[in-house]
């Protein structure tokens, strides 16, 4: 059975920010819905830098490029743990190149479901999951069909 403290979402320290942001993290890369689990990460980590709860390092070379040969992402620390997120216009003239990305560097790793890590930083941020309508709102009503007697005309 559980505590009732474990059941409450936890409180806004640093600690627990970037655990949760680990977290969500984790997740988007194989959710079904990534967007919004990247976006509330975006939010979670912008929001943090301005409170001077996490700082920019500088700026990495993405091992997954989308549309160019190369692209960077902000390299950001938040207490044990260090995240990318997309540049800003003025992180490329601000933050210091730091080259290819050094794969012997890991997060330490947490023990947090999604559910909790998703419920601490929607709190934090203000952000709201908006649920898609199911598919089958889309589809006509089924309708019976209306069967006539042999010979018969309507």
């Amino acid at each position: 059975m559980r505590n009732s403290q474990d059941s409450a979402p936890q409180t806004a320290t640093i600690k627990n920010l970037s655990q949760a942001v680990f977290t969500v993290n984790r997740h988007a890369k194989t959710a079904t819905n990534p967007k919004y689990l990247y976006s509330l990460k975006k939010q979670a980590l912008q929001k943090m830098i301005k409170e001077g709860k996490a700082t920019k390092v500088g700026l990495h070379f993405s091992n997954n490029p989308r549309f160019s040969q190369q692209q960077s992402d902000v390299l950001v620390d938040c207490g044990m743990y260090t995240f990318h997120i997309p540049p800003g216009r003025d992180d490329f003239e601000k933050l210091p190149h730091l080259g290819s990305l050094d794969q012997s560097v890991r997060n330490p790793k947490c023990r947090m479901g999604l559910n909790e890590a998703k419920l601490i930083l929607e709190k934090y941020t203000g952000m709201k999951e908006k649920k898609e309508p199911s598919h089958r709102s889309y589809g006509r009503n089924y309708q019976k069909p209306v069967f006539k007697k042999l010979g018969d005309s309507f």
